[in-house]
């Protein structure tokens, strides 16, 4: 199928004794909906879709009376199996995206490449160990389970910053403007972007 009308979406069912998970995935963008029972999960979530333009749907329901563990990881799990399967063989795509994003005093830098490689390497210390109800530790869950399951890497460094809301949002929005550009169809090609003709 030409890059231009392939449909390049995604559903992920996952039900586990932790968590229940309904995704649904549109790279062409969309009127995106999402509910984890994590308020500010849900505020960083809204800000990969809104930035990187992608629709996102997204009901969770976890064990959030044991933890919030389970909830974040599974997500970023989910929104990375979305991913794989809303990319197909990735051919056409740019490949790899770079973005440094500001938030007031924070800095956040993210360098993605939809290589077919799994690999997290993150570089953030929070000012603070939670952010509304969520630990900040988490962050790094969430981008694990997603870069694995995306087999991305994934570079995140956090750059600058004081306030932990600050320092989280520029990283999720400085992530969300990388996949924009990694995962657009360049018009001047339809080839896989690989020497190897794979990814």
């Amino acid at each position: 199928m030409a890059n231009e009308t392939r449909q390049r979406q995604a559903v992920v069912k996952r039900n586990t004794s932790e968590t229940r998970i309904g995704l649904e995935l549109d790279l062409a963008g969309g009127p995106s909906e999402i509910a984890t029972g994590i308020g500010f999960f849900d505020h960083m979530l809204e800000q990969i879709a809104r930035h990187a333009d992608i629709m996102l749907k997204l009901h969770v329901s976890g064990d959030l009376k044991v933890d919030m563990h389970h909830t974040v990881e599974d997500t970023g799990i989910s929104l990375g199996q979305a991913l794989s399967e809303a990319l197909g063989d990735k051919a056409g795509i740019r490949r790899f995206g770079c973005a440094i994003a500001p938030l007031d005093e924070a800095l956040a830098r993210v360098v993605v490449d939809l290589s077919g490689r799994p690999g997290l390497f993150y570089r953030a210390e929070f000012s603070r160990p939670k952010v509304g109800e969520l630990e900040a530790q988490l962050v790094r869950e969430f981008f694990q389970g997603l870069a694995n399951e995306a087999k991305a890497t994934i570079h995140i460094d956090l750059l600058e910053g004081e306030n932990t809301h600050h320092q989280v949002e520029a990283i999720f929005k400085a992530f969300a403007l990388a996949l924009r550009h990694a995962s657009e169809i360049d018009a001047t090609r339809q080839d896989i972007p690989s020497t190897k003709g794979a990814l």
